[in-house]
């Protein structure tokens, strides 16, 4: 499903001056990884909270595949919201109440729950165990499985690899990139992990106090230097080392978001 943002403008507080989204157009197009990138402040979880419907806009409109959500709130069944910590979205107390509550509440039937965990790398065993005694890459997942029940098209993440260690940060991005390639998902993901942004998205949506600064594949995005300068934002390290190399070693890397490839263009020429 294709979002549109039509001159958005939105306040947390409409007795200041100051807006937290300013006056944005942009169209995010089907089944594509779009990262939102930006300082503390600049509208990225804001952006999704509007994506879901959770607020309103003061001025334009969000559309899903032509409809104003806040006029048919009907659309929101299509769009799944994995918040940054886990905790704040379950209702129950056991993982496999918290699944069966997903299921009842969207009023979902026949849903293979075994088939769901496999597909998350999970042991069915999971289903007993308490949701206070998992680990944090297991509530992860158990907060996407409470999602992923009623098969929404849109999956918004915001932070989905915040306090995961490597192990589980690798399911979590093999999990988004199959959602896109396999389940055919829209997947707009905020994260301060550049690199991360850099190596999976299609599109990225780069924020400052509100404003859309940047918005396009990462090699084109990326190549607006003096933007990039002027809002200060990071580099991911794979480009650093790439520059780095042409300054250095006057060595011209071939460009590769996956550093396996990088660093045997290394071997290769440098």
């Amino acid at each position: 499903m294709a979002i549109v943002f039509d001159k958005v403008t939105y306040k947390h507080d409409p007795n200041k001056k100051k807006n937290a989204i300013n006056n944005i157009s942009i169209e995010i197009s089907n089944n594509q990884i779009c990262g939102i990138i930006g300082k503390s402040g600049s509208g990225k979880t804001t952006l999704l909270e509007l994506i879901d419907g959770l607020i309103k806009p003061q001025k334009g409109k969000v559309l899903i595949d032509e409809i104003d959500i806040n006029k048919d709130k009907s659309i929101r069944k299509n769009i799944g919201f994995v918040f940054q910590f886990p905790e704040e979205q379950f209702f129950q107390t056991s993982v496999k109440k918290e699944i069966e509550f997903a299921i009842k509440n969207y009023g979902i039937k026949n849903k293979k729950i075994k088939d769901l965990l496999k597909m998350l790398g999970l042991n069915e065993n999971i289903l007993n165990k308490k949701l206070s005694s998992l680990s944090n890459g297991e509530r992860r997942m158990i907060a996407i499985a409470s999602i992923l029940v009623y098969n929404p098209k849109i999956i918004l993440f915001d932070e989905p690899t915040i306090g995961l260690d490597y192990k589980n940060k690798s399911k979590i991005i093999q999990l988004i990139k199959n959602l896109k390639n396999r389940c055919n998902k829209t997947i707009i993901i905020v994260s301060h992990d550049i690199d991360l942004l850099y190596r999976i998205c299609d599109n990225l949506i780069i924020l400052s106090e509100g404003k859309l600064i940047l918005y396009g594949d990462p090699h084109s995005v990326y190549n607006e230097k003096n933007l990039i300068d002027k809002y200060d934002i990071s580099i991911p390290k794979i480009l650093e080392f790439e520059r780095l190399a042409k300054e250095k070693k006057n060595k011209k890397l071939m460009h590769s978001n996956n550093i396996n490839d990088l660093i045997k263009e290394v071997y290769r020429n440098v």
